[in-house]
Order: C-alpha cells, then structure tokens, then sequence
C-alpha cells in the first residue's frame, strides 16, 4: 500500500494544489487539506471522538483526587485561595504545587458551578487537545499516514487515558508542553525570534502547572534549536539567550510574587521546609524528586516510590509495564532507524530535528522517571507518552519506507547495498520486539479478565502475520501484502494498550490520588490519602452544583456520609500508606503528624456539631494532614485548617500561630490523637489537651459506640471513642 509511504513534507503550509479552487478554513478544518487522503481527515476526526469517549466515558462515576478538588472548591469561595492555590478558603495553606492547572479548573467551576464534570471539563478538553496537536506536529513533517498513528497510539496509552480521567495537574502539563514543541518546531523552520519566545512561555507555565518536571525536556529543546536552526551560531546564541529570559519571566512570575508578600499575609507554602516556593522548587518538587529525601537537596516527604524501586528496568515491572512501556522497544529501534536514515542529510533537515526533539523528549523521561528516588507516582509517565506515540508515528513510517524500498538497493554497490539492507530491517525487529513484550505483559495479567485474554490472542497472531507479512512481502516483492502487514503491525502493538484503556475509562470507581489504568499487576504503593471520593457530581453542603442540586459530599472509599461513623481522610478502600504498608487508619499519623489528628476518627456527626457550634470563626476546624482537611471541606463546604501539609511534616501550625488564632476567634476546634507525637507538633497537642475543653463523642453521636464496638483493641477505635476533637476559646489563652 504506497498510502503507507510518507508524503512529501507540505513546502508551504496552507497553500492548495495547483490548479484547485481556494478552501475555506472552516472546510479545511473539517474535511482536511485538499492534497491530504480522503480518508485522513474522518479518521483524526474518529480518533479525536475515541480520545474524548474514553476520557469522559461514565463522567458521573469519576472521583478525582480530593486534594486538588478541595483546593479548586476553596479558589471558587476565595479570590485569595484562588491565586495562591490554598487548600481552604481561608488560606491557611497552600497545596504543594503551583496554582495553574487549580486555575483552570477553577474558572470553569466559577462558570459552570462546582461539580464532578465542571472539574474534568478542561481535563477531558486538554487531553483530547494534546491528540489533536500531536497529530498537526506528526503530520506536518511525518506526513499524515505518521500523524494518524501518533494520534491514535496517545489516545490508547493507558495511564494517559487514567490520568485524563482525573483531577491531578498532569493533562495540562502535557498540553503545555506540545504547545512549547510546537512553537519550538515553528522557530527551527522558519528562524524567527517570536516563536521560540512563545515556546520558553509555554513551558513557564507547565512549570506553573507542576515546577521542574517542566524542564525534562527543556535540554531536548536547546539542542534542537541550536543544531538545526538555519540561522548563524551568534544568531542562535543570542535567541536562545531571549528566549530564556522569556523562560524565566514566566515561570518565576508567581514565585517571586508570592515569596515577596510577607509570611503573615499569606498562606502557608505547602511542601517547602521555610514557607518559600524557592524552598519548593528546589526541594519537594525538584532535587528531592529526582535524589530522594536523603538528599542534602531534598525535603521531607520525598522518598515513597508508588512505582517501584529506581533503576533502568522500572518502566518494565509489574506495576509500570502495562501504562506506558508497551511500545517502547518500537519507539527506541524507531528512534534509531530514523536518525540512520536521516543521517547524510543537511544540518537544516527538518525531520532530522523534529526526530531529535521526540527522541530527546522520550529518552529524558525515561532516564528521569527511571531513576528518579523521590516520591514517584505512575502516572507521572503520561508526560513521556507524546515522545513514545511520535516515534512510533514518525520512525514507524520511515522504517516501513525504508523496509519497502530495500530492493532497489540491489542494483548499487555492495558496500551501500549492505547498508540499505541493514536499514530496512528494523521495521520486522521492531514489530517483533514489541509484539513479544507485549505478550509479556498481557501474560502478567491472564486471568483478570477475557478482555486481557482477547487482547492477547489478538496480539500474538496479528504479530506473527505482521513480521510473517513483511518478510514475505519484501522477497516476492508484493507491495500490497507489505502494506497489509502493517496494518496487522499497528493492530498486534495496540490491542494490548487499547484493552488497559477500556478498563481504565469503564472501571466505576478509581484511585483519585494514584489513578492507574488495567488490573493491578505488582506491589507498588497504594495512594496516600486525598483520593477518596464522593457522590457523582456532588458539591459540598449547601454549594451550586452543576445539576442544579447540592448533595452532600462523600467520603473517601466511596461510602457515602451517613451515620455509620465511617472515617473520613483515609486512602480508598484496598490500598495502603506508602511508608511501611500501615493500615488506612493510621495514614494521617505518618510524616511527623502524630499528636494532630492523626489518629482520630472523623465522622458526619462531627462535621455536623463543628458547623452547628463555629461560632463565627473563620475555620470549622483543624486537623492534621491535607487528606483529612480536604474531605471534611468538600464534606462541609467550610475553611478547615491542615497543619501539617500532605504528610503532616510541615511546620505550618506553631503553637504561636494557633494561640494568635484561637485568642482572635478565628479558630475554636482542633482534633489531637491520644498517642502524641514529637516536636512541635507534640507541643501543640500537649498545650491543647491542657488548656482544651474535651468533646466526647457522646455531645454529636448517639451511636458512637458503632464505631468502636469492633474493634477495642484498635489504636484508632480507642481515639473515636475519647473523640480527640477539642475545643479552645480566647480566655484558654493566657
């Protein structure tokens, strides 16, 4: 099939075939280029509807990750929690990372109202948006034939597609991203300073969106412009120099803002050792990623892997292999083959650069989320997935180009026919490679479902007949079975893919803090906290909803709030804190936040005695960690106070700051564990069961045995039954 051939690179972009009738841009948009197939158009069109099935797919069961939703549902209460991303609308403290992507969900939740699919709108929208602009950069180079599969293979990479079906800041990172690479790309062809500009802009704000994971490919980046730009060394240099101002003024903006504006006007920065965002940038979301906690760099809280142990072959385990390592031996051997074929060409050529800088992308990733030793989440590898789905585009194209014309090479001199023969077959190894990996994989999870079983019987016999095909094919010279191959090629390398991202978009109920996609395959680390859920486009008590209803918030697990006395601020059900397997109950006690809450149950009754005696106060109550904070608000729709952060290590509560609180009446309650904790947390909590007044349970629940009859022996039992909630008023402060 020659239609599997690249065609010529478009010389001037938006210019129609000689002799053909001008298109207007709304036809061109709709039914393509006039020099492109009939068919390309209809099928981006297809692959754009699948992109947004499986992201949207079941909207109504999405759960989220809490943590950021709190913080968006606090940014809709608060223009001040809103600029600073706090976690609670009084804005006691920050979530630990950059506000942009809470940004975005928060004006649509300011348009629409608050609700589940309010918050996933721009999260579906930006996912289906990378496919459609990885398929412009693809084809424009690659040719159509090579867009279509980039586009088609991201939209069936299965933690992408998890990832896309959740509220974490990852799908804008990456949309941020292929806009930076497409405005880069513009800069390399045409020389011009403003593209390159808008390039280092859009990578300031991914790293507003998520900080230095930003910057992985920033190196591919640099490299690309200054090889291959047809401009001189000086020119290059002193753009590259422009640019990076560019970079600087757009990511540092907010940082520089913020850590300006004096500590006491402002929330506490979550994350960060010293209330900085620098703090955070270099420490919790930067060094201490890539070194871990151990690291002089690093920070508290950095070093739990959800991923396994660092090293080259994490991509490949257990729990990795199925989201993103499928086709990579395809993308690697494509990455090779390509930059062979190009090799002779000039500095300028544009496919040569636009290989470097997918390569570049792929292979930076890789290296850093291999051997990353911080905190490390599998769904941070979607940023990796355009890499991987545009070498298999591009380079799968040129291999099969090169495959294909192999037999003209019989007629040159036997030094180049040696070289023309090593070329051509790369395609069959690769197909190869992939094919068997890909029934490794499959195998590691037969039996968890006939989809998996399918997949796997479709992958081994479309494989086999794709290598059998081209083999075949090339020696008897048969063009049309070559093409057929192919095709068998792109359906052996997607089944398994295809079959994880139908179980990630059909599964009811996800791990909002740790969404992954296909059945659970390895021993990885479950999510921390945070990534409950709650009722299908639900709002906290007494807010808009986008129904038009305003139901009651949900705790985490999926139970529902009633007065079953159910715990609230505990990872879902079936997974486990990541610091040594403890059970759920004792998730807010890790990370120093013992003696704040850590260990106390938190029921509806609770919540309801909190909101029935506030007092006036500005927050309902405080807690210890992040996780337990963000359910009760979207439980309450009220301010609540984190005093510890995510992992309840950082020093945002000092006994200073709570008594200051307290004697001003923003503050009457705080919940404390029975069994302490150290250091200034523990001074917190000895201070309040001294100068406190005790809330029995007996005050909020009639029932409160039920939770607690079970389970006597229970550390956590013992802390609903004393209750731990405490209150304080301006004469406990001397």
């Amino acid at each position: 099939m020659t239609t599997l051939a690249p065609p010529p690179a478009p010389a001037q972009e938006g210019r129609h075939r000689a002799g053909a009738p001008p298109v207007s841009r709304a036809r061109r948009l709709f039914m393509g280029a006039p020099e492109d197939p009939r068919w390309a158009r209809p099928a981006l069109w297809a692959i754009l509807l699948l992109a947004t099935a499986l992201y949207a797919w079941n909207l109504s069961s999405l759960t989220g990750n809490t943590f950021y939703d709190a913080a968006v549902y606090s940014g809709t209460k608060s223009w001040k929690a809103f600029f600073f991303g706090a976690l609670d609308s009084g804005s006691f403290i920050t979530v630990d990372k950059p506000p942009f992507a809470l940004w975005v969900m928060g004006l649509s939740a300011r348009a629409f109202g608050y609700g589940t699919w309010q918050l996933m709108l721009p999260m579906v929208a930006v996912g289906t948006g990378s496919v459609a602009l990885l398929y412009r950069l693809v084809k424009r180079d690659f040719g159509v034939v090579a867009g279509t599969i980039a586009a088609l293979v991201l939209t069936l990479t299965p933690i992408t597609v998890a990832i896309n079906r959740d509220t974490n800041p990852d799908p804008i990172l990456v949309f941020l991203m292929l806009l930076g690479a497409a405005a880069l790309l513009k800069a390399v062809r045409t020389g011009r300073l403003l593209p390159l500009v808008w390039s280092a802009v859009a990578i300031g704000f991914a790293f507003n969106t998520k900080m230095m994971q930003a910057y992985v490919v920033l190196p591919a980046f640099f490299l690309v412009y200054l090889w291959a730009t047809d401009l001189s060394l000086g020119r290059r240099i002193r753009n590259l120099a422009v640019g990076t101002a560019a970079l600087v003024v757009s990511s540092a903006w907010w940082m520089v803002v913020v850590d300006l504006i004096p500590a006491s006007s402002r929330p506490y920065i979550g994350g960060s050792t010293d209330n900085t965002v620098w703090d955070l940038v270099i420490g919790y979301n930067g060094f201490g990623r890539i070194f871990g906690a151990s690291s002089s760099v690093g920070s508290a809280g950095n070093g739990a892997s959800f991923g396994g142990s660092a090293g080259l072959y994490r991509m490949f385990n257990d729990i990795m292999g199925g989201q993103i390592s499928w086709l990579i031996p395809f993308a690697a051997i494509a990455l090779a083959g390509g930059l062979v074929l190009r090799g002779r060409a000039p500095r300028t050529d544009a496919r040569r650069a636009a290989l470097m800088l997918w390569g570049g992308w792929f292979v930076l990733h890789f290296l850093t989320f291999s051997l990353a030793e911080g905190t490390f989440h599998p769904y941070y590898v979607t940023a990796m997935a355009p890499g991987i789905a545009a070498l298999a585009g591009a380079g799968g194209v040129m291999l099969y180009k090169a495959f294909r014309e192999g037999s003209a090479a019989m007629g040159v001199p036997p030094r180049e026919r040696i070289r023309a023969c090593g070329r051509s077959w790369a395609l069959p190894a690769a197909v190869a490679a992939s094919t068997v990996w890909a029934v490794v994989l499959l195998q590691r999870v037969s039996g968890s479902g006939t989809v998996y079983t399918v997949a796997e019987v479709v992958t081994g016999l479309a494989g086999a007949l794709a290598v059998t095909g081209l083999l075949v094919g090339r020696f008897m010279k048969r063009q049309k079975l070559m093409g057929f191959a192919a095709l068998a090629a792109i359906v052996a390398l997607l089944a398994g893919p295809a079959a994880y991202s139908v179980s990630a978009a059909t599964t009811a109920s996800t791990n909002g803090t740790n969404p992954t996609a296909g059945p659970s395959t390895g021993g990885g680390m479950g999510g921390m906290g945070g990534g409950g859920q709650r009722p299908s486009g639900s709002a906290p008590n007494g807010t808009k909803s986008g129904s038009g209803s305003a139901p009651s918030g949900g705790f985490p697990g999926g139970s529902s709030s009633s007065s079953s006395g159910q715990s609230m601020g505990q990872p879902p059900s079936g997974t486990s804190s990541p610091s040594s397997g403890k059970s759920t109950s004792d998730a807010g006690q890790m990370g120093g936040g013992g003696g704040m809450g850590g260990g106390s149950q938190v029921t509806s009754e609770m919540i309801t005695y909190l909101k029935k005696h506030q007092d006036g106060a500005t927050w309902l109550v405080a807690v210890a960690t992040d996780q337990t904070a963000s359910s009760i608000i979207l439980e309450s729709g009220r301010p609540v106070i984190s005093m510890g952060g995510w992992s309840g290590s950082d020093n945002a509560m000092t006994l200073a700051k709570l008594k200051s609180l307290v004697k001003a009446g923003k503050l009457h309650y705080i919940i404390v564990s029975s069994d302490g904790g150290q250091g200034t947390n523990s001074e917190i909590a000895a201070w309040v069961k001294k100068h406190g007044t005790a809330v029995k349970s007996s005050a909020y629940s009639s029932s409160s045995s039920s939770s607690t009859s079970t389970s006597s022996t229970s550390t956590s039992a013992s802390a609903s039954t004393s209750s731990g909630l405490y209150r304080l008023d301006a004469s406990d402060v001397s």
